[in-house]
């Protein structure tokens, strides 16, 4: 009697046991805030000073005292000029002094005025043509970061914007998570590289190998140190002898292909001959077929060999437990709520990630084939539907859509 096949592993359940086993890395970088962007901080981000550091002015213009100028068309006397980097004197009574961009307010003054709003006279005076009023045009100390606050918390993954924010309290050195240290390869004969052989010269029933690609670019995307390792063939000992070498000095084993139970299928065999393996079929479409092991004390995930398959199930899987590993926090993709300009009349049982694009009256058009084998959609669209299982779409229907950009990096 065959036995029965367990039923298939939701998404969010597979990815909370996936994530039971991310421990984030020990080891702590120091490393250059110039090369520091994409890197997850280790602690947390304390200012040691107010930014701005004292209230300065957001134009050029005039720095007075509003009592001065109770009235349009009133007139000062310019004592002093105030250039960023500079500091001015105390200002007198019916004085104002000529200020630019980002100097600091000179003790007295509480208004800056636009040059827009003033006429310069003879004898070194100004007529204000606009009253004024307290605080306009100055930028206040602390405004952007106060002493002592927390500019950027421990687990958060650095941007370009926030490595000019922690420059602004002047910092050159960052604390970081290091990198995972991923060991990547594919398996399969009917596997050739681009370069190897013309597209002329492939032999029936040989395909390029682009998922060799897509996963290391991915991969590096995501702040890991990849070590390439090819094209395993389909043999037990060669898939054993890879993965003895792919444990040492890394921290997940990535593979694609061969995660299946065919005859010719030697990851569950030859992982579970070194450690422990769970093979998962978790209920997605596409990219059903999924492993989780370990190898030695190393991390090992199976991907499914087609190609967006393998891509689907890298950028809802793997991008989070790689991100935790280095200790983010927030994992999870954000998505939005966007009309759907097409209809999908196929319910399937699976929850579905249909490859998409955004247009211009602000709906989303659908990829007419969404085969797991045509990467193409991939290419052309901007993000996925994430539609559940058993749900059809007509037209207009608001469903979910996560774009690539919360997904590839």
């Amino acid at each position: 009697m065959t036995a029965s096949r367990p039923p298939l592993k939701s998404l969010d359940d597979a990815l909370v046991e996936l994530l039971g086993f991310a421990a984030v890395l020990q080891g702590v970088e120091s490393v250059s805030t110039f090369e520091a962007d994409g890197r997850v901080l280790a602690q947390d981000i304390v200012s040691a000073l107010h930014v701005p550091p004292q209230d300065n002015s957001s134009m050029d213009g005039y720095a007075v005292r509003c009592a001065d100028v109770l009235q349009a068309q009133g007139v000062v006397q310019v004592t002093q000029r105030i250039a960023a980097g500079a500091s001015g004197a105390p200002l007198a009574p019916l004085s104002a002094a000529r200020i630019f961009t980002g100097a600091p307010i000179p003790p007295g003054a509480d208004a800056v005025v636009m040059q827009e709003d003033c006429e310069v006279l003879e004898g070194g005076a100004v007529r204000i043509k606009a009253v004024p009023v307290p605080g306009q045009w100055i930028r206040r100390a602390g405004e952007d970061v106060t002493l002592g606050s927390i500019v950027l918390s421990k687990g958060e993954r650095l941007t370009p914007a926030s490595l000019g924010l922690v420059a602004s309290i002047g910092l050159n050195l960052l604390p970081v998570v290091r990198r995972p240290r991923v060991a990547l390869f594919s398996t399969g004969d009917e596997l050739v590289m681009p370069g190897d052989v013309a597209p002329a010269q492939m032999k029936p029933g040989t395909i390029y190998n682009s998922n060799r690609f897509f996963l290391r670019a991915l991969l590096v995307r995501l702040g890991c140190d990849v070590t390439d390792l090819g094209i395993v063939p389909d043999r037990l000992e060669a898939t054993v002898q890879a993965l003895q070498q792919a444990a040492q000095q890394h921290d997940l084993i990535l593979t694609s292909g061969g995660v299946s139970v065919g005859e010719e299928d030697h990851i569950k065999p030859a992982v579970q001959s070194l450690g422990s393996l769970d093979l998962w079929q978790i209920a997605i479409k596409p990219g059903k077929p999924f492993a989780y092991g370990q190898v030695q004390d190393t991390h090992f995930i199976g991907l499914p060999g087609n190609p967006v398959s393998s891509f689907i199930t890298f950028l809802l899987l793997v991008r989070p437990f790689l991100l935790q590993l280095q200790g983010v926090t927030q994992v999870a993709p954000k998505s939005i709520a966007v009309p759907a300009h097409f209809t999908w009349a196929r319910a399937d049982k699976r929850r579905e990630f249909l490859r998409v694009q955004r247009n211009a009256a602000g709906g989303l058009d659908l990829f007419a084939n969404q085969s797991s084998g045509v990467l193409t959609s991939a290419v052309w669209g901007d993000g996925v539907v994430d539609n559940p299982p058993g749900q059809t779409i007509a037209q207009g229907d608001v469903v979910r859509f996560i774009p690539f950009t919360e997904l590839l990096g």
